[in-house]
């Protein structure tokens, strides 16, 4: 075997034994696992390299030696093999999303669950950019005497509600004028476009009925904002110690970020187009920077959407990983797209 192939095959070996264990790995170990036929000696050169060229590390005098964030990362560029779930897997991830699969906010619930349930680390999800998506439908659903609640759907299958009080009596016959009204003029703008101004053109053509619009006008405005802005599903905060290998400091930065949600959704929203792990240092976040964060988009209809996200330590079971999320995105993209159709 020449040098450089054992190399690989040696730092391969590291990476997946520190994964699994999280054991620092010796040379006379590593004979075995990455069956070489080697002296220890040789193979002590080889790591001596390959620490000096900075993809493994001798956490402590006379130790093994444990990947660093370079070596994870010529690991997942050169080295892994993404295995794809099996039917049976497939098969229960999507049974498992079907149970709630009423709503593209709903599946990502589910999604988030799911990978966290398989994985064992923290699992986010974000909902389908509303910037091109345009109203599908608005309904109004009555809430009380004085009161009724204005439902927007969008294109994207995104639901958003918004109550509203009105001085006059609500009838069924009220909220059927305010439904036909709103859709024929409503019905395929951007969501982005109700904006205030519009809606106060729109207003001045509904004539003397405009008098009796201005809760529902206003309500279905904050509800189509709700509809365009991204929101994250998240699942499996109580496994944030798997994420930080119990340092507390860590751990309590980390909990803090993943409780903002703008600067989280703003930082899924920038990963890569293609499945991608990010490890370590190459996180736009210095929070995450001991961590490792995995990510897939779905696509719904054939266009990627939002982002479905793993994160966990460095030493996460990569390939695993990857596996099981390629798996979910494609599942949930599917199922909201069969929604969407409805």
């Amino acid at each position: 075997m020449e040098p450089a192939a054992r190399k690989q095959k040696i730092l391969s070996a590291i990476v997946e034994s520190f994964i699994h264990s999280g054991e620092p790995v010796g040379s006379k170990a590593l004979i075995g696992e990455a069956g070489l036929k080697v002296s220890s000696a040789t193979v002590r050169n080889d790591m001596a390299e390959l620490t000096e060229q900075g993809y493994i590390v001798q956490p402590h005098t006379s130790a093994g030696r444990i990947p660093t964030e370079l070596g994870y990362r010529y690991y997942v560029d050169n080295v892994m093999k993404v295995t794809p779930v099996t039917e049976r897997g497939r098969e229960y991830i999507r049974d498992a999303l079907s149970k709630n699969a009423d709503s593209p906010e709903s599946i990502l619930r589910s999604a988030s669950d799911i990978l966290s349930r398989l994985t064992d680390y923290i699992a986010l999800a974000t909902t389908p950019c509303g910037e091109s998506a345009r109203v599908r439908k608005i309904s109004f659903v009555p809430t009380g005497a004085h009161s009724a609640m204005a439902v927007v759907i969008a294109s994207n299958g995104i639901i958003k509600t918004k109550l509203f009080r009105c001085e006059f009596l609500i009838t069924p016959e009220i909220l059927q004028v305010f439904a036909k009204a709103f859709n024929e003029e409503f019905a395929g703008i951007p969501l982005g476009s109700v904006t205030r101004p519009f809606i106060q053109t729109a207003a001045a053509g509904f004539g003397e009925l405009s008098l009796f619009m201005t809760a529902p006008l206003m309500a279905m405005k904050e509800a189509c904002e709700l509809a365009a802005r991204v929101s994250v599903c998240h699942s499996g905060f109580g496994r944030l110690m798997n994420v930080t290998d119990a340092d507390l400091l860590r751990t309590r930065r980390v909990w803090d970020f993943l409780q903002n949600e703008h600067d989280l959704s703003a930082m899924l929203e920038r990963l890569p187009q293609n499945p991608s792990v990010t490890i370590g240092t190459e996180n736009s976040r210095t929070e995450l920077n001991k961590s490792a964060v995995a990510s897939a988009r779905y696509q719904i209809k054939g266009n990627p959407a939002g982002v479905l996200a793993v994160v966990g330590p460095m030493r996460m079971d990569y390939a695993r990983v990857m596996s099981i999320l390629g798996c979910v995105a494609e599942c949930a993209g599917e199922f909201i797209s069969e929604l969407i159709e409805i």
